[in-house]
């Protein structure tokens, strides 16, 4: 399930306990999946109807972004939605609500170049580094459906503003009896899959619908006789507001192999993988294929990711 998808049904499971909750899109309603369906909210908030909570903002995300702090002094609780590209036009008013330290919800969706098709101008590259750049915005990019709920209930939590970063594509929703609980999210970032004995001789480590794509990995270096440790990493924010200790046990200093995986600008990474860390990442903008082969051509395949492990181990050695 896409995580936009899983989103939009987390988002009206709130709403309905929620009466304060309301927002909508820059036109991009059925894309974003942040239609609030349910007969109480149902509908579009207008002149003379003021019972429904869905907001039609039109095609002007700046403009959205400063309705939605508008509505958040009103103590309504506000979530917009629009690609993540096109978050770039928000910024202003993103960095007003940080600011000011208000809960706006951003949903921000076909948030990397899983997008395919709809190519370069449509996939986003640098927008997750620039709003990481952001002081006192949270950014959460959720890997699964469970992720993906525990992501909402933190932004729902957080007293300032909050971007969700999410998949167009279908990911899998991973089996939490068998790897870390989705939870872990709530930290920031989290030891999904570790070896079976002994430390780690390499960290694995992504966001979003990287994540199944490391895991993939991770399964392929342990069958090898590779141990292995694969990280979540949803949010950086949460994962640095985490003591020491915590951050330690996660990512441990001993272990200078490191790979981070994510379909945007490595920028900010090296703060994890260290100065000797590869960063599977982008370094130009997109293409227009199918989503298999633009990754393909990117670099984002398991066969990717395994090289750039055994590379990191053999140069820690």
């Amino acid at each position: 399930m896409a995580t936009r998808a899983s989103s939009g049904k987390v988002l009206n499971a709130i709403a309905k306990n929620v009466p304060w909750l309301m927002g909508g899109a820059a036109d991009l309603t059925p894309s974003t999946k942040t239609l609030l369906t349910f007969e109480d909210a149902a509908g579009n908030f207008q002149a003379g109807n003021y019972r429904p909570r869905n907001l039609r903002f039109g095609v002007r995300e700046h403009a959205m972004g400063a309705i939605l702090n508008g509505l958040s002094h009103c103590k309504v609780r506000p979530y917009g939605a629009t690609f993540l590209v096109f978050s770039d036009y928000m910024r202003p008013s993103i960095r007003l609500a940080a600011l000011m330290e208000i809960p706006v919800i951003y949903v921000f969706t076909h948030d990397s170049i899983g997008v395919g098709e709809d190519g370069p101008t449509h996939q986003p590259v640098e927008q997750l580094a620039a709003l990481r750049a952001i002081p006192g915005l949270v950014v959460i990019r959720p890997a699964d459906a469970n992720e993906t709920a525990e992501a909402w209930r933190m932004a729902m939590e957080l007293h300032q503003p909050t971007a969700l970063a999410l998949s167009r594509q279908n990911l899998p929703t991973l089996d939490r009896a068998k790897y870390g609980p989705a939870g872990g999210l709530r930290r920031g970032a989290y030891v999904l899959a570790d070896a079976e004995s002994g430390d780690p001789e390499v960290l694995l480590m992504a966001s979003g619908s990287e994540v199944a794509l490391c895991l993939e990995a991770f399964e392929r270096l342990t069958a090898e006789g590779v141990r292995a440790r694969l990280v979540s990493v949803p949010s950086w924010e949460l994962f640095e507001r985490q003591d020491e200790t915590y951050r330690s046990t996660v990512l441990p200093p001993a272990v200078v192999a490191r790979v981070a995986v994510e379909q945007a600008v490595g920028q900010g990474w090296e703060r994890y993988v260290g100065p000797g860390g590869a960063i599977v990442g982008m370094e130009t903008f997109g293409a227009s294929a199918p989503i298999k082969d633009v990754q393909r051509h990117f670099g984002f395949t398991v066969e990717d990711v395994v090289a750039a492990a055994r590379a990191q181990i053999e140069a820690a050695l």
